[in-house]
């Protein structure tokens, strides 16, 4: 069936233990070291991991894998916050151990997938060798981790909160509590299953958001088009998002409820819910987080308590949301009545008591978590049945002659047929604007009784429009490999927000032409024309292309673009309805290409569909319950013309009044001022309507203004009081800086009269060593020309000693010669020349 299951309800069970995977394979264009070693390290997360150390060469082998552990909720909260990978690569010296750092690389998370994906090259940022372009190939994946515990809470290491487990669970250890999906049975089982043997529903709604913009700081900068934001949380360890929305001043979004069945016990829900206290949710535009809260869950189940049993208990209100780096910026405190903010509502109850009157919030939508073809419902009962921006219109009539459509079982619809006894089985989509309790034709005998019991406004130029989609084939494949595809869309406009799919799983090879089954969906609504091109003109229809595998989870591969408002410019073709009234049918035909998903924007395959446009007109009167005069008007139209007898043969003189002409012509009259005063009262709701748009979109501005204006007062007052303490501050600053130049001035003087002394000092002592040194050099210029007199004397006499000397030699060599001729002194030397033979 492509319409069991709302619309993002395509939950697969998936293990929550996975392993973040790095592969670091070799290098190139490193240079050669040979007394070096390289090894790269690996941090995330504040855990580092490193590779054995290789050899330094220009083409280094590594092969190495790097894991860590990680839960889904880890790593979704680690991908919103941009957490990096960092490695970073060294060389070593065996010799000194000194380790150098070459460079580092900075790996995305959001880039891995649990598909298997080629490595990648990635060049070395802040790169040592400047001459070379080093890169290391790296790729990074998901793994299942098969060796996970089945227990993945955080706080699996404490104990509970409320301090002990229940004396009737005596035998059984916090740590057992833990969640296991049963696809089967459709339901999340929490607890061994011996214990569990009561059902639960639990439900999380998001219904409002208010003061938003505070969480977007000024230096901050979102995408250039249109951003989209949304709240996520995690129920169960399945991730939710609600419907986008574009403005954060006046946040406009359809409360969406998300429901998990459950199988426990009270006594296990109360542990686990001690043990698991807070929901946490996240307000993200793209995969940035702008601010989260907390809501406590603890409040539930109260020890002892049996209030569930009656009723369902429900934790709500409105919770402030937080950016997510407050802490470290150190923020001022915003006001309580800027601070932004985040209705939610939280409810358990026991499986078959009745929830109608769970949620008094203004719920138009609902949002239900399912991983089978079990339905859980959870309908949510409308205090108010016309939303803000949402005028009722009136439904189709129950005999209207359009074939039967693939939308007949809708998860919405069919849970509100079981709770709403009364509501007419319409088995057709219902239109946005339309309240499926008012969908129930009412006796013309009892019109004015009802009318005046609902009170339903109807807009007089509402249309009955006719909308069919036919996915006709797929062909033209261009991926090598065959798939084995499903098609998915879903279109809220047309009253149903749950996902339309094609069933069974189709396969597709190259060179085929394929046509789908189960392809073809009709939708029933009532709208008004503009709203009808304005939608179809702003929003296309995406048309998501799935392959199914049993060994595996299922891959989205591509997303087709279908332009809804190129059926409005189509030729017309006239028809007759069934009561014979004039309709309009316009039908287009074309093929669109499936781009792909993920990486370049590949076309993948083609898809050939026709789309059909048939407008029935103006809703009628007779349908709609407005007011007591329009249901006098309707019974008029409903009451059948009196036509006069034929008059009898017999009389040959009529009163003019009574000829059949004259009749005629009254009742013609009659007509015109009716539709005159229909016209006039369409012009009068037309003004009414436009003048009420125009007073809501000047309150709106006038909302906007007055929120920006808050915002940048309070910007202002905490600019201001930062500039005052700042004041003070320069004050003192000031103040200080006078006291040290007095200071400076004082020493100043100090040592300028420090200085003249110790000149004056100095000249003296210059003077008084000038004085003898004058007195010094006078003495030895005495001594001097004292020492000059002795050396000229000393001079003489060795002079004379000289002379002396000279005439002594002389007489001396004289008496030399003078002896040696005596023969004595030859006798002698004869003598001693014997002595010495």
């Amino acid at each position: 069936d492509p319409a069991c299951g709302p619309r993002s309800a395509t939950m697969v069970s998936k293990s929550d233990q996975l392993l973040i995977v790095v592969s670091i394979l070799e290098g190139r264009h490193f240079p050669k070291r040979p007394k070096h070693l390289l090894v790269v390290e690996a941090k995330f997360d504040g855990e580092q991991l490193a590779t054995d150390p290789v050899e330094h060469t220009d083409q280094p082998e590594f092969a190495t894998e790097l894991a860590w552990e990680i839960d889904r909720k880890a790593l979704h909260q680690h991908r919103l916050q941009r957490t990096p990978i960092k490695l970073q690569c060294f060389a070593l010296d065996p010799v000194s151990s000194a380790k150098e750092t070459i460079g580092y690389i900075v790996l995305d998370l959001r880039t891995a997938q649990e598909t298997k994906q080629a490595p990648k090259w990635y060049q070395l940022l802040s790169n040592k060798y400047t001459k070379f372009k080093t890169e290391i190939q790296i790729g990074i994946a998901l793994e299942t981790d098969t060796k996970a515990p089945v227990d993945s809470f955080k706080a699996k290491g404490a104990p509970p909160r409320d301090g002990k487990v229940p004396a009737s669970l005596s035998g059984l250890d916090p740590k057992d509590i833990v969640v296991v999906l049963n696809e089967e049975g459709g339901y999340h089982q929490i607890g061994p299953a011996e214990y569990c043997s009561d059902f639960f529903i639990m439900s999380v709604t998001i219904a409002f958001a208010t003061q938003l913009e505070q969480l977007i700081p000024c230096t901050m900068k979102l995408p250039e088009r249109q951003p989209e934001f949304f709240f996520y949380y995690s129920l169960l360890g399945n991730d939710v998002t609600n419907e986008p929305f574009n403005d954060l001043i006046n946040p406009n979004f359809e409360p969406e409820r998300a429901s998990v069945r459950i199988r426990s016990s009270i006594e296990i829900l109360h542990v686990y819910l001690a043990l698991q206290s807070k929901l946490q949710i996240h307000l993200c535009c793209g995969d940035q987080s702008l601010g989260s809260t907390e809501v406590p869950l603890t409040g539930l189940l109260k020890k002892g308590s049996t209030e569930i049993n009656q009723r369902p208990v429900t934790v709500e209100g409105a919770f402030i949301l937080d950016p997510p780096n407050r802490a470290k910026q150190k923020l001022a405190p915003i006001p309580v009545e800027l601070a932004p903010t985040v209705g939610v509502s939280v409810a358990l109850q026991r499986e078959g008591i009745d929830a109608q009157s769970l949620i008094e919030l203004k719920t138009q939508n609902e949002h239900e978590l399912q991983h089978s073809k079990k339905q859980v419902l959870t309908p949510i009962k409308e205090k108010t049945l016309t939303g803000p921006k949402s005028p009722s219109v009136s439904p189709v009539p129950p005999q209207n002659p359009s074939p039967p459509t693939k939308d007949d079982a809708t998860g919405s619809e069919a849970e509100s047929l079981q709770y709403d006894k009364d509501t007419k089985p319409n088995p057709k989509a219902v239109g946005p604007s339309i309240p499926a309790s008012v969908a129930q034709p009412v006796p013309a005998s009892h019109a004015s009784e009802t009318a005046s019991g609902q009170k339903i406004a109807v807009p007089a130029t509402s249309h009955h429009f006719c909308f069919s989609i036919d996915l006709r084939s797929i062909h033209d494949l261009e991926v090598g490999f065959p798939i084995n595809c499903i098609l998915r869309y879903s279109y809220p406009f047309f009253g149903s927000a749950a996902p339309i799919m094609t069933n069974p799983p189709i396969e597709v090879r190259k060179n085929m032409e394929v046509f789908l089954p189960q392809s073809y969906c009709a939708f029933d609504f009532a709208t008004l024309p503009h709203q009808l091109q304005d939608t179809f003109l702003r929003i296309p229809l995406l048309v998501e292309l799935w392959h199914k595998d049993k060994m595996s989870k299922d891959l989205l591969l591509g997303i087709a673009r279908i332009q809804l408002s190129n059926v409005l410019s189509s030729e017309k073709t006239r028809f007759l309805g069934s009561s014979g009234e004039q309709c309009w049918r316009q039908t287009y035909s074309e093929s669109v290409p499936f781009i792909a998903a993920q990486g370049s924007n590949n076309r993948i395959m083609d898809l050939s569909y026709t789309v059909t446009l048939e407008d029935y007109g103006l809703v009628k009167m007779r349908e709609i319950l407005v007011s007591d005069s329009s249901q006098g008007l309707s019974a008029v139209q409903q009451k059948p013309p009196s036509v006069p007898p034929a008059p009898c043969p017999s009389e040959v003189l009529t009163e003019p009044r009574e000829t059949l002409e004259y009749k005629a012509a009254l009742e013609l009259e009659m007509w015109k001022e009716m539709q005159e005063d229909i016209f006039e009262n369409q012009l009068k709701q037309k003004e009414l309507a436009h003048m009420q748009a125009l007073a809501e979109e000047w309150k709106k501005r006038d909302r906007e203004r007055e929120s920006l204006v808050k915002k940048k007062v309070a910007e202002y007052t905490v600019l201001e009081g930062k500039l005052q303490k700042t004041l003070i501050d320069l004050e003192k600053r000031e103040q200080q800086l006078v006291l040290a130049e007095s200071e400076v001035q004082r020493e100043r003087k100090e040592l300028k009269l420090e200085r003249e002394r110790n000149l004056q000092e100095l000249q003296d002592s210059i003077r008084r060593a000038k004085e003898d040194c004058v007195h010094q050099v006078e003495l030895e210029r005495l001594k001097m020309r004292q020492l000059e007199e002795d050396k000229l004397r000393l001079q003489q006499q060795l002079n004379d000693a000289e002379n002396k000397y000279k005439i002594l030699e002389k007489e001396f060599l004289q008496f030399k010669d003078q002896q040696s001729n005596k023969p004595e002194i030859r006798l002698q030397s004869e003598i001693n020349l014997l002595t010495l033979e």
